[in-house]
């Protein structure tokens, strides 16, 4: 019985899915279920705000950073920089998700991670800063091949017609 219904469900699925395609028009941009496939508009005044309040973010935070001194200051200056690459690169995201974007965002975040990190291990001195950066580059190397293996992994699933 449950065979039968699937059987018959699957019938109706490639029939609707025949006269749908059979309705559908070639315009330029335009796929079989209707939808374009143009970028999606940007709205320019909304992504200027955010980029102008990205950059004020910036430079609050790198004013916070002024009142401190030495290495405190530097790992500071570090993370705000940091953030505001990270927030460049996921407002570029927002505005085009592509597999590319998504990809700078995560190493946008990996490599604000391993900025700050070695700027705290200035902080120490001799082999405890040797230590400290070495471990540092060897979580930034890991964190790269993470998502150069997650990129891997989505392109072959990409290429053998599956889904994310």
């Amino acid at each position: 019985m449950r065979i039968q219904l699937l059987t018959i469900a699957a019938a109706v699925a490639l029939a609707f899915g025949g006269v749908a395609q059979a309705q559908t028009t070639t315009t330029p941009g335009a796929r079989a279920d209707g939808t374009t496939e143009a970028k999606p508009k940007v709205d320019r005044k909304a992504k200027k705000a955010a980029e102008d309040r990205i950059e004020a973010d910036y430079k609050a935070a790198k004013a916070k950073c002024s009142s401190l001194t030495g290495n405190e200051k530097e790992v500071c200056e570090a993370d705000a920089k940091g953030k505001e690459h990270v927030a460049k690169a996921e407002l570029e995201n927002k505005y085009e998700p592509t597999p590319a974007h998504a990809r700078k965002v995560e190493e946008a975040k990996a490599e604000h991670e391993y900025k700050v990190a070695k700027e705290k291990c200035d902080a120490q001195k001799g082999k405890e800063e040797s230590a400290c950066e070495k471990e540092a580059k060897a979580k930034y190397d890991r964190a790269k091949a993470d998502i150069k293996a997650h990129s891997a992994a989505k392109d072959k699933r990409a290429a053998q017609g599956g889904s994310k």
